[in-house]
């Protein structure tokens, strides 16, 4: 089990500032925030619900960019997550829909951050019928 996963990013103002608004919906806000002096040279910020399993630290350049995909309750927060990544500066990597190809109720919306990381939100749960399916 994974208990959290980390990020470089270009520019951690930035895209702390993104993350604060794209993850609300998913319950996820600021947890941590670790100082270049204790965090073995780079600033870092930790988000999470309940603790800090996503983060982000500034290394100049972004690593390579990466898939990270996190977990909604429902659809409805997938559907918001979008619209809030989107509403806070993120580009359109596929929209809320079905992904059938994964499993019959997969349903995720892919959004890039400032520094190109895919993040997704999905759900695994059944829904309502959705003509939205996007690939």
């Amino acid at each position: 089990m994974i208990d959290h996963v980390g990020v470089s990013v270009s520019d951690l103002s930035v895209s702390k500032a993104f993350y604060e608004k794209a993850l609300v919906p998913l319950g996820y806000a600021v947890q941590m925030e670790v100082s270049a002096e204790l965090a073995g040279g780079r600033p870092a910020v930790g988000f999470g619900a309940e603790f800090p399993d996503f983060w982000i630290g500034e290394d100049g350049v972004p690593s390579v960019r990466s898939h990270i995909a996190l977990r909604a309750k429902t659809r409805g927060e997938v559907d918001a997550f979008y619209a809030a990544a989107i509403a806070a500066g993120g580009r359109d990597n596929g929209g809320p829909g079905l992904r059938p190809h994964y499993h019959e109720s997969y349903y995720g919306a892919f959004v890039l951050d400032p520094d190109g990381h895919n993040v997704e939100a999905v759900c695994h749960a059944p829904g309502e019928p959705t003509d939205q399916a996007h690939f």
